[in-house]
């Protein structure tokens, strides 16, 4: 059976939006019953992000995520919706009702069971076979029995139905397998081990789960590492590897590398705050999970042209959270891990102490892929660089890094100053281009973000909006809207008349509906249009005529595609207008 509406209702009255949302978003500013703080699900550097403590739903101006307490919940944890029932009753003191049979809740509950039996198997034949490939691969590589423990590391046998063949055992059926991606179809119709002849890295989250793996190849073969396909569980643009442990770690940064070896090498010296990506380049979910544990990332990439190249895009990607990012090179060596081993922690840490700042890695980076020799490499390290410094926030750091720019070209200082000032102009003017671009777009401005949701008619779905925010703002309009008739039949935007249909089944019932109920029960893209039209206004004291004038709208837009049933409707509700005048 479903989650009981009643406690729904019980939970979300007992959850204060303002101070769940504090604990993942600094919230920097107040204005009446709004509060506004950096968006958590999109890198910005001025708060667009509000709640609205009255009505108890977020909404970002920015990129258009919106809902109430369940929504931003399973947004920021990645999960279903009883999942976030569940982690929500656990913060109000509440026990969940029993028999709560949710289909794809027990999907993923099975997934994460069946991920944790198959991490025990793989750790259980790294232990067994202390002579194995996957044991001489460690020792080579320097990693301790301790380090195996701690990250739960495994062997993956050199056998094709080691794994299925033992969940199997345990009840699990194929389906479940390749559903979790820890096995492939077969072409007989069977299922064989997805990871073969790999050392494991089991892939956990905050939360404790094993959500997917990671395995690095023993042999020559490739691809040399592999990892999960997405599923239900397990999404590899969404987590990093290690954070279940690095988010615990006092340093007050975290270190992003490229390999799982290197963050293994770099927690067994001592040096427990790296991470890494998961076989993809950093995204913009993975910075901004980062920063829900630190404001300093130090990216240490290794140290190739296509670590420098990861090494630009990650310093973008991260530094649009408003995030302290700063860059480790490595001399001598080609990632953290073979600089441990040559160097030793201690050496490593001296030189975290001077790590660079991005700024100051980007211009270094221009300097030497430029020649100062001849004018072209002057003239081409100059536009480079003015061009980084444009992009540079702090008026200060513009400052600072182009007196070192202009020494390096031997030009002055006002010259650098004149040009990045020329850029920045230039940018702003591009900006403003654009903001002009979407004002004179009215249309296409006031369509859901969501394609799924695009309005066929959008003078009809003004007052459709309408009418959805008298009902939200004023109890009263529930019974007007009864008296003119008003069905969801009538609704252009289907959307629209199905959040209509649901206000007034609850209504009919004796229940209210506030703003939390309602988003709770949509998708992320309903949820999200639905509270942009919550934040507009609507007039507690004109509620029912403003409804009335609305409705009318809505049939003489159906009066204008020929309907004969709406102009009879729209007769009728005209004579009674006429009557209710006098």
């Amino acid at each position: 059976m479903p989650i009981p509406h009643s406690f729904i209702e019980d939970l979300l009255a007992r959850i204060d939006m303002s101070e769940l949302v504090s604990s993942y978003v600094k919230l920097t500013k107040r204005v009446g019953s709004n509060e506004y703080g950096l968006c958590p699900f999109h890198s910005e550097k001025t708060p667009s992000f509000s709640i609205n403590r009255e009505k108890q739903i977020y909404y970002c101006f920015g990129c258009g995520r919106g809902g109430g307490a369940v929504n931003f919940v399973m947004e920021m944890e990645n999960l279903t919706f009883p999942e976030a029932i569940e982690v929500l009753a656990r913060r109000a003191g509440m026990t969940m009702p029993d028999a709560v049979g949710v289909e794809d809740a027990e999907k993923r509950r099975r997934m994460l069971a069946l991920n944790r039996d198959a991490a025990r198997f793989y750790h259980e034949k790294l232990t067994d076979a202390p002579d194995g490939a996957a044991a001489k691969y460690m020792r080579a590589r320097g990693i301790t029995p301790k380090m195996a423990r701690v990250f739960g590391l495994g062997s993956a046998p050199d056998v094709w139905d080691a794994l299925t063949a033992a969940m199997r055992a345990r009840g699990y059926l194929d389906e479940e397998l390749i559903a979790a991606g820890l096995a492939k179809r077969g072409k007989g119709g069977g299922a064989y081990d997805y990871f073969h002849d790999r050392l494991i890295f089991p892939v956990i989250d905050v939360r404790g789960n094993v959500i997917g793996f990671s395995g690095r190849i023993l042999s020559s073969a490739e691809p040399k590492y592999l990892n999960s396909p997405d599923t239900i569980a397990f999404s590899k643009s969404r987590n990093l590897f290690a954070l279940n442990l690095a988010k615990k770690s006092k340093a007050g940064m975290l270190i992003l590398t490229e390999g799982n070896i290197d963050v293994v090498s770099l927690h067994g010296a001592g040096i427990d705050c790296a991470v890494a990506s998961l076989g993809t380049s950093l995204t913009g979910e993975q910075a901004r999970l980062m920063t829900r544990y630190t404001d300093k990332a130090v990216i240490c990439y290794d140290n190739d042209a296509a670590g420098e190249k990861a090494t630009e895009r990650a310093i973008g990607i991260l530094e649009r959270t408003g995030i302290n990012v700063r860059v480790l090179r490595l001399p001598g060596a080609k990632d953290p891990d073979e600089y441990i081993q040559k160097h030793g922690a201690d050496s490593f840490r001296n030189l975290l102490d001077q790590s660079e700042n991005h700024v100051e890695y980007r211009l270094r980076v221009i300097l030497t892929e430029e020649s100062l020799e001849t004018d072209e490499g002057r003239i081409g390290y100059l536009t480079r660089a003015t061009q980084a410094l444009a992009e540079v926030p702090s008026a200060p750091e513009r400052e600072v890094f182009g007196r070192t720019v202009a020494k390096n070209a031997g030009v002055s200082y006002e010259a650098i100053e004149t040009e990045v000032r020329k850029i920045r102009r230039s940018l702003a003017k591009k900006e403003k281009a654009q903001l002009r671009r979407e004002e004179e777009r009215p249309k296409a401005a006031m369509q859901p973000a969501d394609k799924a949701l695009r309005y066929s008619n959008e003078y009809s779905a003004v007052a459709e909006e309408g009418v959805i925010r008298c009902l939200f703002a004023d109890p009263e309009t529930f019974d007007a809207a009864r008296e003119a008739g008003l069905r969801q039949e009538e609704f252009t935007s289907p959307f629209l008349g199905k959040i209509y249909g649901r206000l007034m089944e609850r209504d009919a019932e004796g229940e209210r509906a506030p703003p939390p109920i309602v988003l709770a029960e949509l998708e992320t893209g309903e949820a999200a249009h639905l509270t942009k039209l919550l934040r507009q206004p609507s007039s507690k004291q004109e509620g029912v005529r403003a409804l009335r004038d609305y409705i009318e709208r809505i049939r003489e837009e159906k009066l204008k595609s020929g309907s004969d049933i709406t102009q009879a409707l729209l007769a009728v509700q005209k004579i009674k207008q006429r009557k209710v005048m006098g």
